[in-house]
């Protein structure tokens, strides 16, 4: 009898747990696991938010990178920059410089040279003074007279190399130049500044005597 009690009692608690029973201790683990998954999704979700964050910021200073770099500006940002600078002190001052009779004269003398300055052709040049105006910051040059006009020929700053015995630079036989020397010369570029009462000749190559003293290096990377 008590066997039979015994396994009646266990047969009930079996099915105590298999019913309504079972569903309750079913609800008491699944509620903390759903906890978890409330805490989980509560630290994962700022991860989530502030990562899509620093891309979104990523991407956007990166397209702002590539739009300033990549995209020139208009004909019409170009003259409204213009314009602001025109409004300057700097500005009043250039175009002042411009409209006098000094400005027009050092214009009419980079009209006068412009052929062969776009086209890298020889110039007929004579030396008229081997140094440059005073207060100039033009590195080397020395004066020479073009067609009855006058101009500064620079050849930038001095670069000795102490390591060439009996050669102070690359001017070296620059240096040698003698007033009424007569050159063939070519040049890139002529540019003015209010500063000076002359174009500006870039010295890129000089013959004297039908014999190369000077012609500049290409920059690095260039041709």
């Amino acid at each position: 009898m008590r066997t039979i009690a015994v396994v009646e009692i266990l047969e009930n608690k079996k099915n105590a747990l298999t019913g309504s029973d079972l569903s309750g201790y079913r609800l008491i683990l699944i509620k903390p696991a759903k906890n978890m998954k409330k805490i989980m999704y509560a630290l994962i979700l700022p991860l989530v938010v502030v990562s899509g964050l620093v891309l979104a910021n990523r991407e956007i200073k990166n397209e702002a990178s590539k739009k300033s770099t990549s995209t020139p500006f208009s004909a019409a940002e170009k003259k409204a920059a213009l314009k602001k600078w025109e409004a300057t002190p700097d500005g009043i001052r250039y175009k002042k410089w411009e409209a006098s009779p000094e400005g027009k004269k050092v214009y009419a003398g980079e009209a006068k040279v412009r052929k062969h300055i776009s086209a890298f052709t020889n110039m007929e040049a004579v030396v008229t003074s081997l140094s440059l105006p005073p207060g100039s910051r033009l590195g080397f040059g020395v004066m020479v007279r073009i067609n009855g006009d006058d101009y500064i020929l620079s050849f930038g700053s001095e670069k000795s190399d102490r390591n060439l015995l009996n050669v102070n630079n690359e001017f070296q036989q620059l240096h040698t130049l003698n007033v009424n020397d007569k050159l063939i010369i070519r040049s890139h570029n002529v540019s003015h500044a209010p500063k000076y009462s002359y174009p500006i000749l870039s010295g890129d190559y000089v013959e004297r005597a039908s014999k190369l003293i000077y012609k500049r290096a290409p920059r690095q990377g260039g041709c």
